[in-house]
């Protein structure tokens, strides 16, 4: 029979509306039942996930497991990373969805069954798994840098976020994302930026929404990027172009269909560095950072390829 790896599960209590923290005994008997031994801790404030990831890698776990939604998992992921490098190139991360979003789990094809996805973590099979780096202006103004494992995006996808962050998700993961996504569409106004891909020249675009994508979902599943592949070594940009309110409304059951790609307003590029700025200076380009918004453009958008160790099934 094959050994499981030494295993930590770091657990956000708030995840699924505060589901998590008040039936923990219970999830927590699914996982042992399905996975066997394994040690967790909670998250105890915001961006608290990598500093326990990095404690248990320097610990000498060889699996941390992202336990909630995806900005735990994002968060969680950022924790395995030493700037551009990772901090144990053999660890491995594991990933159980509960929470309100769940958009990664969509592209890994992970079941929301607990018990099924507790399973999948059992043996030492893993695929590598690529990483979004990214360089950014806080709020402040102040020069930063992050990860994302799923979608960075600007416009008006960081309004949203404020907007859903806002509510408490009270509605849900996609009600929640849906009903956040027609109050903005409502107050924004398409922004102009410049863009420059890769090596190429920059070009000037008056953007809805830029999805700069590792995985294909987001938004409380809108399928973005539907030919996103996070373990290809690129990531795929695509520009919502300039669209009225209204057009919006009419297009977006398009997004969550993912076939929105051939539309003349829609841009789609593959690439492995993104460089964006808004044209006017003074003007504030918000991000939306696997459903954070940490900040504002300028930014800086790369991948790290094959950064993680991804558990699959042995």
């Amino acid at each position: 029979m094959t050994t499981n790896l030494k295993t930590l599960v770091v657990a956000n209590p708030a995840s699924g509306g505060g589901l998590l923290g008040r039936q923990w005994g219970r999830i927590s008997d699914d996982i042992w039942s399905s996975f066997g031994p394994f040690e967790h801790r909670f998250t105890e404030r915001g961006n608290h996930a990598p500093h326990l990831t990095r404690q248990a890698l320097d610990g000498g776990f060889e699996q941390v497991v992202a336990l909630g939604g995806d900005g735990t998992i994002s968060q969680v992921a950022a924790g395995f990373m030493d700037g551009d490098r990772p901090v144990n190139p053999d660890a491995v991360l594991g990933v159980l969805p509960l929470g309100t979003g769940g958009d990664f789990r969509k592209t890994l094809k992970i079941s929301k069954d607990l018990r099924k996805s507790a399973a999948a973590l059992r043996g030492r099979a893993f695929q590598p798994l690529d990483l979004g780096r990214l360089h950014y202006t806080t709020h402040a103004g102040e020069q930063a840098s992050g990860y994302f494992i799923n979608i960075a995006s600007f416009g008006m996808g960081g309004l949203v976020d404020k907007y859903v962050n806002e509510s408490g998700k009270s509605l849900g993961g996609t009600l929640s994302f849906m009903a956040s996504t027609l109050r903005a569409a409502t107050t924004y106004r398409n922004q102009r930026v410049q863009v420059r891909l890769d090596d190429s020249e920059s070009y000037s675009m008056k953007i809805v929404n830029l999805a700069v994508a590792n995985g294909q979902y987001f938004g409380g599943g809108m399928q973005v990027a539907p030919y996103a592949s996070p373990d290809d070594g690129y990531l795929d940009a695509v520009a919502i172009g300039d669209f009225s309110p209204l057009d919006m409304l009419r297009f977006a059951p398009q997004l969550y269909l993912g076939t929105h790609l051939g539309h003349p307003k829609v841009r789609a590029d593959r690439i492995r560095r993104l460089e964006a700025r808004p044209s006017n200076p003074d003007e504030h380009v918000l991000l939306d950072v696997d459903g954070e918004t940490p900040g504002r453009l300028p930014a800086t958008f790369s991948v790290l390829p094959g950064a993680l160790n991804l558990k699959i099934v042995d």
